[in-house]
């Protein structure tokens, strides 16, 4: 039976309506760090179990959680970093990486290993789009949806 994972990065603070619209039913979701605030955990709690990681903006309040972890999802293995600088070396055994940082979505497979960032799905920064990833699992079978959420005038 497959699984419908959300995956986000760069919230910033901000859970978006659209995001959680789209989110609504999930089996599980990862966010890849800078939350900024519990809050956010916390909503996305009442969806779906919730698999996270610090990023460079968690300060404080988010000391007990992990600066990388590992979800098991089907039969697929996935490595979860905020920065993509930190993922490690060895890949063996793993499908894919999740991380996030750059507010720049990436989805690509190198290797055989996807390598997934979601970009950021929280306040627009930098001009970028705001993104997340929407990911079907089946046994070792994994298909990426970009979702973008259309913004306003550029500000």
């Amino acid at each position: 039976m497959s699984k419908t994972v959300a995956v986000l990065s760069d919230t910033h603070g901000l859970l978006r309506p659209e995001v959680m619209e789209t989110i609504a039913g999930c089996d599980l979701i990862i966010h890849s760090g800078d939350i900024n605030r519990k809050e956010i955990i916390d909503r996305l709690e009442e969806i779906a179990p919730v698999y996270v990681v610090r990023g460079n903006n968690d300060k404080q309040w988010a000391e007990y959680l992990m600066e990388h972890l590992d979800v098991q999802v089907e039969d697929c293995l996935f490595h979860v970093v905020h920065n993509r600088k930190y993922v490690p070396q060895d890949l063996s055994g793993y499908d894919g990486v999740i991380f996030g940082h750059s507010h720049k979505y990436l989805c690509e497979t190198k290797d055989g290993i996807l390598w997934l960032n979601p970009g950021s799905c929280g306040k627009r920064r930098f001009d970028q789009d705001i993104t997340f990833a929407m990911m079907e699992v089946n046994g070792k079978d994994i298909h990426v949806e970009k979702i973008r959420i259309p913004h306003g005038e550029k500000k």
